[in-house]
Parts: structure tokens; sequence; C-alpha cells
């Protein structure tokens, strides 16, 4: 079936790059197409006289009055109303007007997109649905923008905007609809027939109709779409112009690399075309042969690969941290890339506890990653897989950008590393703190306050999986022979950091893994202890320790405890330790195997 030619009439509302409007006219004309063009305002005259005369030699080519066109403001109904009456004026054979934008760009040949309508004569194409069924909408006012009123504009204005939002709200007013309209939304690139146009345009309503849609919000997504409604024989709700928008409502740019995208979604016309993009342009505005295909556009072949932008973009990948959510808070799809386990307490009391994890697990056993003189790699290696250094100030900058930087270049390997309240910030590193305080105070509440920030990131990780011996922090102060007077100021200071820490670990907001022993609980029965690690490492894999790491030597510790409470430290954290010799287990004796008959 062939189409008359000049039965399909353009109206194109040009703004900026008019050297690339006049490339895509001309391909208009060449179609057959009368054009109607409406220069926004804010173009300088010198360059709209000159935009002009380099088409002044196309008769089909002709210029409307011109209007300021501001995003969400009426000017943008007023130039297509005025460009859509000098079409129907001026060109009595054109049976459909298809409102287009200068960065849209003819995707299939003129000729397919006449003759498919021309096979429907009086179908309207264009998106309306009611507010209660649009889901696109980003801002925050969907019926609002119908019963308020919007005088200032939301870009240049917006103060003033938003202060008379709330006033509107806060005193109840609200605007009359006119009879009979039911307020719709959708896309503002549409394709309406000649009578569904005049009928809107020349309608006795029309002055009613106007100054109420003047007031709306982003009147160019609901006058016609709302008009349509009332004079339409058939409506199709959907736009042939292919536009797609983040979550954001911002409209996607397509680029070079999108040809073969844009090929196969079988769409007439699409927007916004990237200025530069010349492959585009020279791919898409060439010369029409051949018989025009009727086949209808389908935007749904390339639908998911849009979805599947939208979650990367806002989900992303677990673990990552990434430009589009990175600094929000709980934008992340998860804290990190995977499972890993925190130790708290097993270096300080076993002495080879790094060397014997690995072997009896498997894993990657870090030190002290957080220690306050350099990062404890495995091995002491001064550069990680990801080229993370050992440099403290480096990896102080941001600490948890650091974890998740190590578990996500080493995905796919368990991570281990070891964990305590000595590991807070250095003082003269950590911000914060109040002003004219005393230096050990003031360093003590910077040095908690970063700890704590940190506890509960770990806390809300579902990957991590926390094992705290509590209190054996005190065997690298017994050990170090130090005065005791300093000895036990430090006491005070780290039973406080871990106390805040525990009590972060056990609140009910927490996601990680935690157990958590007492260090007298866990001297007590110190196998046990290491078999609840493996197995809980082991995901349900079941295995027997062969080997046990060494554990530190603690005669004396108990009564180094005893001193500390003498001098008026509680050391409540490593439970019911006894003042004497410490504690041995004993395996039980063995039984005389007997038989039963």
């Amino acid at each position: 079936m062939t189409a008359a030619r000049g039965t399909l009439g353009v109206v194109m509302l040009v703004h900026t790059a008019l050297g690339r409007a006049e490339q895509t006219i001309r391909h208009w004309v060449a179609g057959g197409c009368p054009v109607v063009v409406h220069v926004d305002r804010p173009v300088d005259d010198a360059t709209f006289r000159a935009f002009r005369a380099s088409l002044a030699d196309l008769p089909q080519v002709s210029f409307s009055p011109r209007f300021r066109c501001e995003w969400g403001t009426w000017g943008i109904v007023a130039a297509t109303q005025a460009a859509a009456e000098q079409m129907l004026a001026a060109h009595s054979q054109v049976r459909h007007v298809y409102l287009a934008s200068g960065s849209c760009l003819p995707l299939r040949p003129v000729a397919e997109l006449t003759a498919w309508l021309a096979a429907r004569p009086e179908t309207d194409f264009i998106e309306s649905a009611t507010t209660a069924d649009v889901p696109w909408t980003v801002g925050g006012l969907s019926e609002e923008r119908f019963t308020l009123r919007f005088p200032f504009s939301w870009k240049t204005r917006r103060r003033a905007f938003d202060w008379y939002v709330g006033f509107q709200r806060r005193w109840g007013l609200r605007r009359r609809i006119p009879p009979g309209v039911v307020p719709h939304m959708g896309s503002q690139w549409w394709c309406l027939t000649r009578a569904t146009l005049e009928a809107i345009l020349r309608s006795p309503d029309r002055p009613a109709h106007d100054r109420y849609f003047r007031r709306v919000w982003i009147p160019d997504e609901s006058y016609f779409q709302s008009l349509a409604r009332l004079h339409s024989r058939r409506i199709e709700s959907r736009s042939l112009t292919l536009a797609k928008f983040d979550f954001q409502g911002k409209p996607h740019i397509f680029y070079d690399d999108h040809l073969q995208l844009l090929r196969r979604s079988d769409c007439f016309v699409a927007r916004k075309i990237w200025p530069h993009a010349d492959r585009l342009y020279d791919a898409f505005l060439t010369a029409e042969t051949g018989t025009p295909a009727l086949a209808d556009p389908n935007p749904g072949k390339i639908d998911r690969l849009f979805a599947k932008a939208v979650e990367r973009r806002t989900r992303g990948r677990p673990g990552l941290y990434m430009q589009s959510r990175f600094p929000n808070r709980d934008w992340e799809n998860g804290l990190t890339s995977s499972r890993y386990s925190v130790f708290e307490g097993f270096a300080e009391l076993f002495d080879d506890f790094e060397s014997w994890l690995a072997r009896a697990t498997g894993t990657r056993v870090h030190g002290h990653l957080f220690a306050p003189g350099r990062v404890e790699f495995e091995g002491r290696q001064s550069v990680f897989t990801g080229a993370l250094t050992d440099d403290a100030r480096l990896r102080d900058r941001d600490r948890w950008m650091f974890l998740t930087n190590l578990l996500w270049n080493t995905r796919g390997e368990r991570q281990c590393f070891q964990f305590g309240p000595g590991d807070a910030l250095p003082r003269a590193a950590a911000p914060g703190g109040p002003r004219g305080a005393a230096q050990p105070e003031a360093g003590a509440l910077r040095a908690t306050s970063t700890q704590a920030e940190f506890s509960w990131r770990l806390a809300r990780d579902p990957n991590a999986e926390i094992f705290v011996i509590s209190g054996a922090w005190a065997i690298p102060l017994f050990r170090s022979g130090g005065g005791f007077a300093e000895l036990r100021r430090q006491a005070a200071r780290l039973q406080s950091i871990e106390a805040d820490h525990l009590g972060i670990l056990r609140s009910p907001h927490a996601k990680a893994r935690v157990r958590i022993w007492t260090m007298a609980d866990f001297v007590d029965a110190p196998m046990e202890g290491l078999q609840a690690v493996v197995d809980e490492m082991g995901h349900g894999i079941w295995r027997r320790l062969a080997e046990v790491p060494r554990m530190a030597d603690l005669d004396g510790f108990g009564q180094f405890l005893q001193n500390l409470k003498n001098q008026g430290m509680h050391p409540y954290l490593m439970g019911d330790f006894p003042a004497g010799p410490a504690p041995v287990r004993r395996p039980p004796a063995k039984r005389k195997p007997y038989l039963v008959r």
C-alpha cells in the first residue's frame, strides 16, 4: 500500500544544535512531509535569521511565531499550538501531524511512516494515562499537578515554587478541573490525526482549557494527552517516538555506539540524539529506496537492555561502590561483595593463630588490617591484590572503602583478618573531638567514635562472620612489662572501646553472624571454641581438628587482672578469670573398652 505524498506533516520544536535540525528537516521534506518549525525564543535573532535563511530553498518549510519554551511551563504548549494551527491552515492534504524536536532522528524511511499511518487513518498515537496508572512521575507531584497552581518556574525560581506549593497545601487550596476533563499524562511527543487536532484547537471550550492548563505543572505532558480523550475516535496510548528515561526522569542520550540498538527497535523516530553522533546521522538520514516496510515499531526489543542498565546504575553489583550511588548511604547493593571472617582476641590468645587458621580452613588470613602503624596483610606483604598498599595513611582516609576494595579485589576467596579495640585511629589522624579538652581524654573520645562507626558497618553486613574473645586485648598489656600506671590507663581505654563494640554487635539491628566468648570461658574449653569456629566457617562441612594453635603463656595473668582491680580498674570483659594459676583443661580419662553381648 502506498500513501500519497504530503499526508504527514511534521511540527518541529528546535532549541539547540540548529545545524542538526536543518539536516533532519531536509530529510523530512525529502520524504514528502511539510514541516513547520518553532525556534525557541532565547535563540538570538542573528542565529535565527541565519537558520531561516539556510532553509529558504525549501517551500515546504515554514516558521511559526516564537515562544519561550522553558521546561515545565506553558510556553511549550503555546509553541506547539501555534505551529499546529499553521500546519493545518497551510497544508490541507495533511492527515496526521507528528510532533518532533530538533534532537529527534528518523530511524526508518519517511515513506514507511507515511504508509503505516495511512493504513490507520483515524488512529491517534499519543501516550495518555490517568495519574493513578502512571508509574513514571518523578518529583512527588502526580495528582497535585492538576489541583494546585504553578505560576513559578521550577528551574529558575525553585524557592518560590516550593514555597507556593507548601502554602497551597497548608491552606487547603484546590483548583477546579474544567467540566468533562479527566486529567491524563504521557509523553510530549505524539502523532495526532487532523480531525482530533482541529477539534482540540477549535473547541469553544479552548479558552477555559487554556486558562486551566496554563497553571498546571509540566502542561506539555498533560494538555493534549487529556483533551485528546474528549475528541479522538480511536486512541492508541503509545508514542511513535522512542524516548527512554532513567530512574531520575532524565532522558537517555543516544550516541554512535547505539547504532545497532536503534536499528533493532524498529521505531520510526528516536530522541535524544547527541548532536555530534555523526555515525547515527549518516546511517539514518540516507536516501530512501525499496518498498516501504509496514512492521510495527517494537521498542520492547530493547526495553530489557534499558531496564538492565537502570538496575545496574541504581543497584549495581553487590559490594561494588560506584559513582552513580556513592556517597549516598544505604544506596549500595550489599555492603560487601563476599563473605569474610573477623577474629577478635584470637591472635592475642594464640601465638601462631594466623598460620594455623590458614592451614585448618584454607582461607586467606591477614593480621590486623587496621593496626595503627601499617596494614598487616597476609605474610606482611607491602602491596596486596588490587594495588592496595600497607600505608596506614592511605587506608585511614576511608577505612570502610579500604575493606570493600580488598574484598572486591579478592572475591571468590574467603578473607579473614584480626580486629580489636587497639585498631582505633591514631589521635593525630582522627577528626572531631571537643576543643579545650585534655589530650588523652579527647583522643579516647575520637578513637571511640571512629571505632563505633566502623563497628556498625561490620555489624550491619550480612557477609561478616565475627568471632570475639572479649578481654583478650589485656594479654599484650600483661606481656609488655610496662609501667603499671600506664598499663592501667591503656586497659581502661581498650575496655571502654570493646564494651561499646560488643554492644553494637549484640544490637537487634546487627545482621552479621556473631559469636562471643569471654576469655575465661574460652580458656576453660579452647578446643570446643576452635572447633566451633572451624565448623561455622565450613558452612556445614564438618571436619575434626587435627592440630591446634599454641596458646600464650598465661602464668601470672590472673594476678595481673587482680592488680588492675586493686588499682580501681575493673576488668569485667574477661569473665570470671581466677586470680591463681591459669586453668588447665585436662582431657578426660580414657575408659576401658568393653564388649556388649
